[in-house]
């Protein structure tokens, strides 16, 4: 059956990638369902990062993992994502990124595309070889617009000996859809 958005598609592709791994990010915690997602679908012993800058997201996100009981398992901080390469500064085995703007808030605190590449830039250099990055972009509103042709740009110059990139759509669905990137790192980048 297939996903019927992309959020869903990108936790279907993640879920392969997280029976292993050691270090997990939801780069935008927003409401915390990608991160409680990424809590229950790893192992005791993974270690799940959740970055939010807004105070209300990283509220949600601790509210719902204390209801599942996950809330010891997750480091929650409140912080842009494009900090999360000097925050963590370790090997990553998966991190997602659901951009755009906290749902049930301002519309017009949203992330940004000059954040978000330095955001994705980071998670890439800290991919593991094999470690899968997802993003969830929404071209329905002007600073989305923006972000996907950054990210597009971007991910279209990653070397294909070693990231493997692929877009993901729902064609026939209105209102421009969001769309789901997603970057396997296949081996390091030479210095």
């Amino acid at each position: 059956m297939l996903p019927a958005n992309a959020v869903q598609a990108a936790q279907h592709m993640l879920l392969p990638y997280l029976l292993q791994a050691s270090v997990v990010v939801d780069a935008t915690a927003g409401n915390g369902k990608d991160t409680l997602f990424l809590a229950k679908n790893t192992l005791s012993q993974a270690a799940v990062w959740a970055f939010d800058i807004q105070p209300s997201a990283i509220e949600n996100t601790s509210r719902i993992l204390a209801a599942a009981g996950l809330a010891e398992k997750v480091r929650l901080i409140q912080a842009s994502h494009d900090t999360l390469g000097s925050t963590l500064n370790q090997p990553i085995d998966a991190v997602m990124f659901n951009l755009g703007y906290l749902p049930g808030s301002d519309r017009h605190i949203a992330t940004q595309p000059n954040t978000t590449l330095a955001a994705v830039e980071q998670a890439a250099h800290l991919l593991t070889i094999g470690g899968l990055m997802t993003i969830v972009v929404y071209p329905g509103h002007a600073s989305g617009i923006l972000e996907n042709q950054v990210l597009q740009q971007f991910l279209s110059t990653l070397p294909q000996q070693n990231f493997s990139v692929a877009c993901w759509s729902m064609q026939n669905q209105i209102n421009n859809p969001p769309l789901l990137y997603a970057v396997e790192k296949r081996r390091e980048l030479r210095r």
